[in-house]
């Protein structure tokens, strides 16, 4: 089976970012924390699935963006083991540690797909907060 994930395209928000910009250097700043913001949904629905030992994967989970993208990202030096606590597979000593394989993950790719209305929802209210703070009108 393979992963399926229909990510969340934005139509002219490279042009809307350049003429943010131009008007306002601080509105391409607030673009991010827009995007930031809607994955930061995904983040809090993902967080309390994923098991509990330390709490480290779990609070590796975070947002991460761009003027252009914004993505979550788990895992760190400090649980580097979250893609295998997520996808599965086999590692350790002479492949010691099994988890069975699941493609589309457990914990993240699920949770953007039971939150991917709010994220939708979520980026366009705050895009639209965002072009009326700075003037823009959009159709």
């Amino acid at each position: 089976m393979a992963l399926t994930i229909d990510p969340i395209q934005i139509v002219g928000l490279a042009e809307f970012r350049r003429n943010l910009r131009q008007m306002d250097s601080g509105a391409a700043r607030a673009l991010r924390l827009a995007g930031n913001e809607a994955a930061n949904i995904v983040v809090d629905s993902a967080k309390p699935t994923v098991p509990r030992r330390s709490g480290k994967a779990a609070a590796s989970i975070k947002a991460r963006s761009s003027q252009l993208a914004t993505r979550v990202s788990a895992g760190s030096a400090r649980a580097p083991y979250f893609p295998w606590l997520d996808y599965g597979g086999k590692v350790g000593k002479d492949n010691s540690a099994s988890r069975p394989w699941e493609p589309d993950g457990r914990y993240i790719y699920p949770a953007y797909r039971r939150e991917k209305r709010r994220v939708e929802e979520t980026l366009r209210a705050a895009l639209g907060r965002l072009a009326a703070d700075s003037g823009v009108e959009l159709g």
